[in-house]
């Protein structure tokens, strides 16, 4: 299997800094900051990407799963958040929610839930994630 990297360029104090976050592969570089972590500023941030990464592995999850039962989806949409909190102190991702939907022909609404709750269970990252609670809302489209 390939191994994926990323590299991050920081420069600056912590409040008053600035870096940069590029993909190996060239698809994406962003530039974050404490405002954009932290606050509402301008840039991207590791959670982010975080719930870009998780919403991306769930839904291609979720889509063979289905294709293995032999109802391949039309079309799933999800929308991944990253609740970033304290614990003990410390800032930690506390919960991840997926919001999925999905129009799939020839599946009934119990069927679907169980491929979305096994691709919440089994994705790479969810299994990643451990510590973290993964919430999951899914809805059937007609």
């Amino acid at each position: 299997m390939a191994n994926r990297s990323a590299e991050a360029v920081w420069e600056g104090t912590l409040k008053e800094g600035k870096g940069s976050l590029k993909l190996s592969s060239g698809a994406f570089e962003g530039a974050y900051s404490y405002t954009s972590r932290f606050e509402e500023g301008t840039g991207t941030n590791p959670e982010e990407l975080i719930a870009a990464a998780h919403a991306g592995c769930f839904t291609m999850a979720l889509g063979a799963g289905l294709e293995r039962a032999g109802t391949p989806a039309e079309h799933l949409h999800t929308d991944a958040k990253v609740h970033l909190e304290p614990v003990d102190g410390k800032l930690s991702i506390t919960r991840v929610e997926l919001v999925t939907e999905g129009r799939v022909p020839g599946i009934d609404e119990a069927a679907f839930l169980e491929q979305a709750e096994g691709a919440r269970a089994n994705c790479i990252i969810s299994r990643a994630l451990p510590a973290t609670e993964i919430v999951l809302t899914a809805r059937l489209l007609s």
